[in-house]
Formats: structure tokens, sequence, C-alpha cells
């Protein structure tokens, strides 16, 4: 295996001193994606077309007028539209599908140099958190391949963690990109919602769903980030802020911080002994280097996974409801009626977690039931909100583990669907209240990968971008 880089300054250099060139390094991640095929991570490899841009950029880069990314190779998620190429959202019910426009950020990382090598498995329609409900077939942890990489964005994460590229483009609805993160020992990051486009990006639940990177380094991150992030006529949603220069702003922190953990998520009971003995070594050495930091009370915990599943159930409803086998897509070939070819359609081209989800939303958005579920969970999730920001008023991060526990086994989650969804129990705080969020690897050399995540204040990415490089 040839040298993996852990950030596109190293490869810079590289390509400056001529140890590598950009078609060089395309070859050796097509040489890595040849050997790892049986992990499952990508669904379709641009192997020619990824050459000949690599190419184009080594000659932009003897010119002088290469871009700020470059030498970066990049996979997307299957959800992300490139033009011309196919997204399927892992379903069977988009089989096929040929985009026929690139959403913004595949536009603004194309714009800069980045080369897309691939597109990446992922839960289908990104639900999930393990990676198993893909129609293309389960993807494999490359730090043991009995194991989930986790979800949704599971394909990015592995094929980040076992070389086959340098960085992945991931969305991140209610942990998609930390936790998969987490499970492959990688940096997941999450910006604030509003702050990178969502157009072209195929929709699970609309007031969630947000673009975001897996990574080795945090200064990647940063780049990544300065580059997608903005306005965009066509997403309506977008902050107007304006956006800071990330990478260049990046520095390591100097002054003290105040951080926040939360006390229920050290005193949970499911919490994995090893995440939470790191936790505690983390909070000391946090505290040795003179940051403050404290425990604090946030007793929603238990009302965060349930308040985000009715609410993102029932926007998956409404949103999946243009897959009807008449616009586009699969359609039953056993269909004789409009009727048959809506039902046939959809019974046939959603999986099973996808059809529970999309049957759960009906069923919450439906008459009589609406008041009980949907909008109590909407009082729930702005109570939520609030009580973050009141904490986030306080200090300047909030400390928690980013899963429960490390990889689980391949087949659990078809045994109980429940567990799965706790996995979600520490992210989805930041996806309810709409904060930005990393998540950061523990040095682990004795078992599975696993990862600590911070939250910041809604549009301060640059602060918690630089304590994520001190940490």
């Amino acid at each position: 295996m040839a040298k993996t880089y852990t950030s596109l300054s190293e490869i810079k250099n590289g390509l400056l001193n001529g140890d590598i060139t950009v078609e060089g390094l395309v070859k050796n991640y097509l040489a890595q994606i040849e050997i790892n095929t049986h992990l499952n991570a990508f669904n379709e490899v641009f192997a020619d077309e990824a050459l000949a841009r690599a190419v184009e950029t080594d000659a932009k880069l003897k010119a002088g007028t290469a871009g700020k990314l470059a030498g970066m190779v990049i996979s997307i998620k299957d959800n992300i539209l490139y033009k011309g190429h196919k997204a399927t959202a892992s379903s069977k019910i988009l089989d096929n599908y040929t985009a026929i426009y690139s959403s913004t950020i595949v536009e603004r990382l194309l714009a800069e140099d980045a080369i897309i090598i691939g597109r990446c498995n992922c839960d289908e329609f990104a639900m999930g958190a393990s990676n198993e409900s893909s129609y293309y077939g389960v993807v494999k942890n490359h730090a043991d391949e009995s194991r989930v990489p986790g979800g949704s964005s599971g394909g990015s994460a592995v094929s980040v963690q076992a070389g086959m590229c340098h960085a992945a483009i991931g969305t991140d609805t209610g942990g998609s990109v930390r936790q998969p993160a987490s499970f492959c020992g990688m940096i997941g990051f999450k910006p604030t919602y509003g702050r990178i486009s969502r157009h072209g990006i195929i929709a699970y639940a609309s007031s969630f769903d947000q673009v975001g990177s897996i990574t080795h380094s945090v200064e990647d991150a940063a780049l990544l980030l300065e580059i997608m992030a903005g306005t965009d006529a066509y997403d309506s949603t977008l902050s107007k802020q304006a956006i800071p220069a990330y990478s260049t702003e990046l520095k390591t922190t100097t002054s003290p911080k105040k951080v926040a953990y939360l006390r229920e998520a050290v005193e949970r009971p499911g919490l994995d002994p090893q995440i939470k003995d790191a936790l505690l070594k983390t909070i000391a050495d946090l505290k040795a280097a003179g940051n403050i930091v404290e425990p604090v009370s946030f007793e929603y915990l238990d009302y965060v996974v349930p308040t985000y599943y009715i609410l993102t159930m029932a926007e998956a409803s409404s949103n999946l409801a243009r897959y009807d086998g008449v616009h586009y897509g699969y359609r039953s070939p056993k269909a004789v009626d409009m009727m048959s070819t809506y039902k046939l359609s959809r019974s046939e081209g959603f999986g099973v977690e996808v059809k529970r989800r999309i049957m759960l939303g009906t069923f919450i958005l439906s008459a009589g039931y609406y008041d009980a579920y949907y909008t109590k969970a909407q009082k729930m999730r702005r109570l939520i909100r609030e009580k973050t920001e009141e904490i986030l008023n306080k200090y300047d991060f909030i400390l928690t583990p980013t899963a429960p526990e490390p990889a689980f086994k391949i087949g659990r989650e078809e045994k109980d669907p429940v567990v799965s969804y706790l996995a979600d129990i520490f992210t989805v705080q930041a996806s309810l209240s709409g904060m930005p969020a990393i998540s950061l690897p523990v040095k682990n050399t004795t078992g599975l990968p696993f990862g600590l995540q911070l939250v910041a204040k809604r549009f301060d990415e640059q602060e918690l971008l630089n304590f994520s490089k001190n940490f």
C-alpha cells in the first residue's frame, strides 16, 4: 500500500517536491479500491474519468492554474447528484437513475480541482445507522469485517478508512457522518444547518439534512467547509452569514475554554466502559491543560431519539411520496393501472427500513394523530434547542461520546431496529438544534476505533475547528 497522506498540505508538498503526481495518486487509490472490493464501500467507481481529470490537474499544477483542492481525491455519497452519473440513494427504486444536473457542492468541489473517484454505498435513502439497509448490500468495517461501519454514510467512511480515497463527502441527518466516522476512526464534521447548500442532495428529512465531511485531519475538514459553504440561489434555507476563510484562520487554541459534559451521558447505563473511560480521561486531560470542564444536566436526553424519529419519519413520508413509479425510477412490471403502479412500484422498490419509516411517518401525519405526535415532537424539539442554547451561552463546547458503543456486529439491526435507533442518542441533539458538531477519533490501539463529539454554537465552526485541532 502506498503512503497514507493525512492532509492535503502533505499531498501538496509531495506534488511540489516531485515525489508524486495526481495521476499516480489516483492510480494508488484505484489499486486500493480493487484490493478492498469485498468491503462493498463503492456503488460505482469513476476510474477512467478520475484518471483523465488527474492528468488535467497535473497540467494545471505545472501551469500554476490549479484550484485549492488540486490533489484531493474524494468520494461522494450515493445521494449526491453529479451530472451524467448515476445516483440511486442505494435504493432499488432509483436503480439506473442518472442525474441531469450536479449538486451545488459537486460544482464547487470540481471548480477547485477536486477529483471525484466514485459514489459510495449508504443506507437506503440515508435511513440507518449501520449501512445494512442498502439495496446493494452491507458495507464492512475495515477494522473488523464482521462489524458494521456505521451509517448512513458507511461506505463514505470506509472509503477513507481503507485508503481508497483521501476524503469523503456524506450527509448527516441525525449523525450519519459523525457516527460512521466514529466507528471507522475518522474525523466526521457536520456544520450548522443552513451553512452548506442542499441543492442536488436527495432528501430524507429536509429540516435536518446537512452535508458533512469525513477526513483524516481537521485541516481538510476546514478547507472542504470553506469550499462548499455559502449562499446558493437554489436553496432558500441557507444562512446569508459571511463565510470565514476557515482553513487559513485555523489556528491552535491557546486560551482556556469552557467545556460542558452531559452528566446523563456519563452516567448512562448503556455506555460502553471503554468509551466512558476515554471520556473521563479526556475530561481530566482538558482540565490539566487549563480548560474549565464541568458537568451539566440535560434532562431531555431520553427524549431526543423519539423526537428525532417522529419528525424525520414524518418528513420522509412527504419527501419520498414523489417516488411513485410514474415520473422516474423503478416501475413494477406487474402494474396494470395507475393504482397498481403506485402500490407495486413502491412496495417492490423500497426496502424494509424505508417502508417502515414511510408508514410510521404517514401515521404520524394522519388526522387524529398529528397533534398527538408531530405537534408534540415539534414542541419537544424547541425545548431541546433552547436547553442546548442555554448550555452553550455559558460554555464554549459540549463534550459527549459520539456513539454509546464501538461498531456492533453485522446482523444485529435486523433483530431489533430500536437498538440501532438508540445509536443516535448523542448525535441527534446537534441535529435537532441545528448546531455544528464534530466527531474526533480517540487513540485506541487495543480495540475497535471510536470517537468523542464536540458541539458548538450555531455558526461557530471556526472555534470548533480550532479547538478540535488542539484536541
